[in-house]
């Protein structure tokens, strides 16, 4: 519940013994930062970071939109008609929209809701032009021909989907980076800390699991302890700077 707040605090006060972990993606960052709970991201001590995850551009596959120019375009030339669809408030994909926009220099409704699925329905009854995601949870409605791809949010395409242009090839400097990882109490030793590392590592390599997360589009980038510090401290000061960019913190 509250966007993690609940899982953050549960696991801050666990005993430090390498039992209890959350699982950390950008949201646990962005949910400190807009809403200050009593236990936020810097209450957890990050032990690595497993994946980045590649947010998509989307839209129905009835729609006359054919790439993410044509989207803008038409915000451009019909101030008012266009709507685009997000995730939670507090979330990157709300964030990467906004830039988007900031960057496309048009004005458009960005509507948020609960989740994912919540988006998807709107986009697919045409209530929004386009709506942002990860490949995995739109993948029943790509592998049924319901939407369309228009651009992948990174800094290079996807290995999987080597004709999906990136945001910043169609015109629009607007690269974003998702991560997935896991975070402890504070207190675990590095003994605790390397086990996990090198289980990962294992995990990662091995060949029915490499197979699984690739069909995802998920981009293995294991960092240990130290570097996943650096990267979670980096990634706050980052996504901060954001937020009062668009004057949703001061």
């Amino acid at each position: 519940g509250g966007s993690g707040a609940n899982a953050v605090a549960h696991v801050a006060a666990a005993k430090p013994d390498g039992s209890v972990f959350y699982g950390t993606t950008p949201t646990y960052i962005q949910t400190t930062l807009l809403s200050k709970p009593a236990a936020g991201y810097d209450a957890l001590d990050p032990i690595a970071i497993v994946f980045l995850d590649p947010e998509v551009i989307y839209t129905r596959s009835e729609s006359a939109f054919m790439s993410l120019a044509e989207v803008v375009a038409f915000a451009k030339a019909n101030p008012g008609k266009s709507r685009w669809g997000a995730s939670n408030p507090a979330s990157l994909e709300r964030l990467a929209l906004e830039r988007l926009a900031r960057a496309s220099g048009v004005k458009v409704p960005i509507v948020s809701h609960e989740g994912g699925g919540d988006q998807m329905i709107g986009v697919l009854n045409g209530t929004y032009d386009i709506g942002i995601g990860e490949i995995q949870e739109l993948k029943a409605q790509l592998d049924a021909g319901k939407v369309r791809l228009l651009a992948v949010l990174g800094d290079k395409r996807l290995d999987g989907l080597p004709n999906l242009a990136t945001a910043r090839e169609q015109g629009f400097d607007v690269v974003v980076t998702k991560f997935r990882g896991i975070a402890g109490p504070k207190g675990i030793s590095d003994a605790i800390a390397k086990a996990w590392e090198d289980g990962l590592r294992q995990a990662l390599d091995t060949r029915a699991y490499k197979d699984s997360y690739t069909r995802e589009s998920l981009i293995p980038a294991l960092l240990g302890r130290a570097e996943a510090r650096k990267f979670t401290a980096q990634f706050a000061q980052e996504v901060s700077v954001s937020l009062k960019e668009l004057g949703i913190i001061k």
